[in-house]
């Protein structure tokens, strides 16, 4: 998954760092849904349901969750286009067999992976409808891809060109078709390709995680502000485009430069919101609250930031808008956009 696996372990390891900031809760009745975790074993350490609800449950008010692909329990046995099948299907056992645990957060959608340049993903999307056992909801099909990859210790597999792709298009599209949403991940520099690709394909729901990942490392170190100045401009053009949804989060990874990860102390709320949150009320301000979602990209974000202190810091950010707004970006939009 990435160049320098060592700060998969590091991540895991975060209980004792990031207790050392507790906070009360904010707002502990609102509900909320968290449509983008991970499930997985990396370098032999595993996040699974217990470590989710080990996150989930330490004072919000998590109804649901969506799962989002992340390369975890592929079916190596299968022909290769299928191999990801392995992962929905582990996924949603998981998901089912937590049913019976009625206090506890439910994952009630998955996102898989399917490569969408194959001419037969209509076979691979019936697999994983099959899987999914009534919770597959979309495909994400990431285009983070930076010429540059040495520098960043999450690099992306997208490929050069892959939205102007014709068979790739085609494949997007097919999944609007099939009432299926298209996620992806990408840096901030491809805002422009992806604009291209939502134009192209009006019919699929595309979902724009992690605020389009503004880069803070390699070259781009130190450019934060000129960076958002340009994410700005192309963000706005972006929210021109009706079928195109982002999630608000995923700002606390490694590559997006903070440094959090290394201090001797986590971030409280009032950081994280004071550091960040112009970037939450530039996209508000664009797309609008009805195509907004607050995320927490756990447990990627997790080497920065606890759980009970991200989404606090968020509340801070989204109390300036009104109730239906807050319901909106918190928990409607996600139920939305992912069919829970």
């Amino acid at each position: 998954m990435t160049h320098d696996p060592s700060w998969v372990p590091r991540m895991a390891a975060r209980d004792d760092w990031l207790a050392q900031v507790q906070e009360p809760i904010l707002d502990p009745a609102r509900e909320i849904v968290d449509p983008h975790h991970h499930l997985w074993i990396r370098e032999g350490i595993p996040y699974e349901m217990d470590h989710l609800w080990a996150d989930t449950e330490t004072g919000h008010n998590i109804a649901e969750t969506v799962f989002i692909e992340c390369r975890a329990w592929y079916d190596t046995d299968a022909p290769e286009p299928l191999q990801p099948v392995g992962e929905t299907r582990k996924v949603a056992e998981m998901a089912l067999a937590g049913r019976r645990l009625k206090n506890r957060a439910q994952l009630t959608g998955i996102v898989g992976h399917a490569d969408l340049h194959n001419p037969e993903l209509d076979t691979v999307l019936d697999a994983l409808e099959a899987a999914g056992q009534g919770l597959f909801r979309g495909i994400r099909h990431s285009g983070s891809c930076d010429p540059e990859p040495e520098h960043l210790k999450i690099p992306g597999r997208g490929v050069p060109g892959q939205y102007a792709d014709p068979d790739f298009r085609r494949g997007v599209a097919r999944l609007g078709e099939r009432g299926l949403t298209y996620d992806t991940w990408q840096y901030h520099h491809q805002l422009t390709d992806l604009t291209a690709l939502a134009q192209a394909v009006p019919g699929t729901t595309v979902v724009l995680n992690h605020l389009s990942m503004p880069l803070g490392v390699g070259r781009f170190a130190g450019q934060r502000e000129a960076i958002h100045r340009v994410w700005k401009q192309e963000m706005a053009t972006l929210a021109d485009c009706p079928n195109v949804v982002v999630k608000l989060g995923g700002m606390a990874m490694p590559d997006n430069g903070l440094g959090w990860h290394d201090r001797a102390l986590p971030p409280g709320s009032d950081e994280y919101a004071e550091t960040l949150g112009h970037w939450y009320h530039d996209a508000i301000a664009f797309f609008g609250a009805e195509r907004c979602m607050f995320e927490s990209n756990f447990p990627v974000d997790r080497i920065s930031v606890s759980y009970p202190v991200l989404w606090n810091a968020l509340k801070k950010i989204a109390a300036r808008y009104s109730e239906t707004d807050q319901a909106q970006m918190f928990a409607v939009t996600a139920r939305r956009i992912y069919r829970l």
